[in-house]
């Protein structure tokens, strides 16, 4: 690793793009985390970096909204992102879908398997206040964690498949029932988290300590 890595934390991508966000509002959430060294970039520099820094991340965390299905066209960017992203799982390397990038390249089959739900058609409800309970207690991920409600956008859509480990629900009706679930894709463990639309939800204490200790047993250091 290059000397500019801080070689006791936790090295974390945030990719981004396609879908607007309050950059300062994002970036207070992953400076508060000390045990980590985040780098955001835009999801066309994560692919095309040329000191291959993607695949030495412990942890990617995707906030990006890309719907165009990579592949499709006959140019060199379109297939390094394939080739790159469809390498995730190939190693222990952390994965983390943030609020809209669970709805990213909507018609791609990899990104479902990744997220965990099949059909990702949804509508979506901006600034509902949502009860959420823990549905799992046991999980390094909610430890020290109890009911809470939050303000966020919502998506009604189809719920995490069976195959998923459900952390986090909520009995909103303008929402889909799971808000946060964890699997196994290949040799990678991924988390995926409906919430994080704007500051409400990235001030938000219990959403922080879900994105810290999320980020932690993604890189396997609790």
């Amino acid at each position: 690793m290059g000397s500019f890595y801080s070689p006791d934390k936790i090295k974390t991508a945030l990719v981004t793009g396609r879908h607007p966000y309050d950059i300062p509002g994002l970036y207070s959430v992953f400076k508060s985390i000390p045990e980590i060294d985040f780098y955001p970039q835009h999801l066309e520099d994560f692919v095309s970096d040329t000191g291959k820094a993607h695949s030495q991340y412990d942890v990617v965390v995707f906030y990006n909204f890309h719907q165009e299905t990579p592949g499709n066209e006959q140019n060199w960017w379109d297939k390094g992102t394939k080739d790159v992203l469809e390498h995730l799982g190939e190693t222990k390397q952390g994965i983390l879908l943030l609020h809209h990038a669970i709805l990213a390249f909507p018609k791609w089959d990899f990104w479902a398997e990744l997220c965990g739900i099949k059909d990702r058609k949804f509508s979506y409800h901006v600034g509902q206040k949502i009860k959420i309970e823990i549905a799992n207690v046991e999980h390094p991920i909610t430890k020290g964690l109890s009911r809470w409600e939050m303000t966020d956008e919502t998506y009604q859509m189809n719920d995490a498949g069976t195959e998923c480990d459900v952390l986090l629900i909520t009995d909103h009706p303008k929402s889909m029932k799971t808000i946060a679930w964890t699997k196994q894709y290949k040799n990678a463990r991924v988390l995926c988290f409906q919430s994080g639309h704007d500051n409400q939800a990235y001030a938000d204490q219990n959403f922080r300590k879900i994105i810290s200790q999320g980020i932690k047993w993604l890189a396997e250091s609790i």
